[in-house]
Formats: structure tokens, C-alpha cells, sequence
């Protein structure tokens, strides 16, 4: 098991998939701006646009012009999500910009199918070609599975299908490999039990655990899969997100409400808190509705005289501190 002061790695990925489950196209401007934003909170990886044909996901016609005009530091590792071979070859017109790409399928055939419109062994096939292609050009390879932890269709999926496709996926050339509890469906027992197996079966491949906090559990999982040696998560600020295959698969576990709770608990993430809160509440503003964050509610926990017994807490103003 880990050491708790080790490094918690997080890739912010709410210009992606938190902006495309929003149904009003958010102006260019602002998606650079606030891409611009995130990248100077201290995060070290972020996903910034997907090479999806724009009819399938109108709100990132505009990721190429993101990502041309976004000021990006250096040292933030940018990944793009691209679909298939023509996505790719889209995505290297701009090869300059980025230095990974996510490729992603689902763990269940009827997902798949829904999602993408092939069956999983036709997407690994075409995934191998993207993913041989992609570290010819020297780009870094993670290779996501949807749905790993359940699917709203088919229910259970055996962990060891999912380990076949992310054995599949390593063999064609992924360095990581991501799994999405893409509907949330997915408790902390389960959890810290399918990372024990996968650690197992995928040693030497960076894990990484995307959840989504549809029936609230995500920040739980998140925890279990901390205990389990997991180092490495995807979140999207403010709790934007979600899967529009099916309806009501709400957002992405929140970025600031996981690095909080890593905080606290003693991991470092080298992400700055406030300015990451600034972000959130920058997107609730240019929104103009409440998103779903924990923290843009009740901001972060402040003791006063850490190590004192018992400690301080300061509630933020209108909170009379009720049980």
C-alpha cells in the first residue's frame, strides 16, 4: 500500500467531457478562456477537446480553434480524446498542441453500441490502429472503458471482460489506461476490490479512476480506490459531465470536491485549491445555474489551530453548525 503522502495525479477533464453534455454552445471565447484558466491552478494533465465529428457533439466544433488559441504552460500535459482514425488524423493537423490522446470504448457491447455504433471487438480493432499510429507520432496513449463498473443496459459487467479489453488496449501500445463509472453505478467495496484484481492483471500500466457521482457515491469510490493504490483520477470541475447514453447520468465527480478531500487527507496533488474554486465559479457564472460542486456550496473545510483537541471549524456565513 502506498505511502500517504504519495502524489495524486489528476487530469481535469471538464473542457471535454464536461462542456459536451451542455446543451447551450458555450462561446469559444470562454472555453479558452476558462481552459486557460484551469491550466494555471497547478494541474498537471488536461483533457481540452475531443476530435468527435461535429454533428455528433455540435458544442466541440470549435476544439481545434480551442486548442490553437488556448495559452497553454509547458509543463501541463494536454490530451485530446479522439474516436477513431479519421479523428486522429483531424486531431495531427494541430500535433503541435497536444501530447496525448484518449481513446475509449465500452466494456459492454450494448453501450458500445449506443455510444459508438460498433461492437467492442470492432472498436479494439479500430483502436489498435489509432493507438499504433498516434505513438508513431510519439503521442502518450490512455486507452478509457466506459462503463467498467456496470451498465445501465446490461447490468453487471464481469471484471475480467474488462481486463481483457485493457489487456488488449496495453498490448496495442496504452501507457494508461482509465475506468469509467460512466453512470455511476458502482459502490466502494466493489471498488477496492476491482483494483486489487486489476493492479493485479496490469502491473507496470498506469490505472486511473474516472467516477461519476450520479447516485452520490462518487467521492466514496474515489476513497476506496485510494485504499486500493489507485494514484491517478479523472474529475471535471464544478461536477459538469455525464454520459448522454442513457438520459440522467449526471456529471463527473467534481475536481476541487477530490483534491479537498485528498488535501485533508494528506496526498498532494500540486493543485491550488482557490484557484481551481475560481474556475468552478467562473463556469456557474458564464452558465448561469448552480452546478453541482460541494464546495462551490460551503467552500472549503478551515481549521483553526490544527492539532488543537478538538479543532475549530469555521461554518461559512448562514450556517449555524446543526446537526
Amino acid at each position: 500500500m502506498p505511502a500517504a503522502q504519495d502524489l495524486v495525479r489528476i487530469r481535469e477533464v471538464g473542457p471535454r467531457d464536461g462542456f459536451q453534455n451542455e446543451p447551450e454552445v458555450i462561446d469559444t471565447a470562454d472555453k479558452v478562456r476558462l481552459v486557460e484558466m484551469l491550466a494555471r491552478t497547478g494541474l498537471r494533465r488536461l483533457e481540452v477537446t475531443s476530435f468527435v465529428r461535429a454533428d455528433v457533439i455540435p458544442q466541440l466544433a470549435d476544439g481545434p480553434e480551442v486548442l490553437r488559441e488556448a495559452e497553454i504552460p509547458d509543463d501541463v500535459a494536454v490530451s485530446v480524446l479522439v474516436p477513431n482514425e479519421r479523428g486522429l488524423d483531424d486531431a495531427l493537423a494541430l500535433r503541435e498542441r497536444f501530447s496525448d490522446i484518449n481513446v475509449f470504448l465500452s466494456a459492454s457491447e450494448t453501450h458500445n453500441r449506443e455510444n459508438v455504433n460498433r461492437s467492442v471487438a470492432e472498436s479494439l480493432t479500430g483502436l489498435e490502429a489509432v493507438i499504433a499510429q498516434a505513438r508513431e507520432e510519439g503521442l502518450r496513449c490512455e486507452g478509457v472503458i466506459s462503463v467498467a463498473f456496470g451498465c445501465p443496459y446490461e447490468g453487471e459487467v464481469p471484471p475480467a471482460a474488462v481486463f481483457a479489453i485493457a489487456e488488449r488496449l496495453v498490448a496495442a501500445g496504452c501507457e494508461e489506461i482509465a475506468f469509467g463509472d460512466t453512470t455511476g453505478m458502482a459502490n466502494p467495496a466493489q471498488v477496492r476490490e476491482f483494483f486489487g484484481e486489476a493492479f493485479e492483471r496490469l502491473g507496470g500500466v498506469e490505472l486511473t479512476a474516472h467516477f461519476h457521482n450520479t447516485r452520490g457515491q462518487g467521492l466514496a469510490n474515489a476513497f476506496a480506490a485510494l485504499e486500493a493504490g489507485v494514484r491517478s483520477f479523472e474529475a471535471s470541475f464544478g461536477e459538469l459531465g455525464g454520459c448522454p447514453v442513457p438520459r440522467g447520468a449526471t456529471g463527473n465527480v467534481a475536481t476541487e470536491d477530490l483534491v479537498s478531500m485528498l488535501h485533508e487527507m494528506g496526498h498532494p496533488t500540486e493543485i491550488d485549491l482557490p484557484a481551481l474554486l475560481d474556475c468552478a465559479r467562473e463556469a456557474q457564472r458564464l452558465l448561469g445555474r448552480p452546478l453541482g460542486s460541494h464546495l462551490l456550496s460551503a467552500g472549503p473545510v478551515v481549521w483553526h489551530g490544527r492539532g488543537a483537541s478538538p479543532p475549530g471549524l469555521t461554518f461559512p456565513t448562514g450556517c449555524t453548525g446543526n446537526t
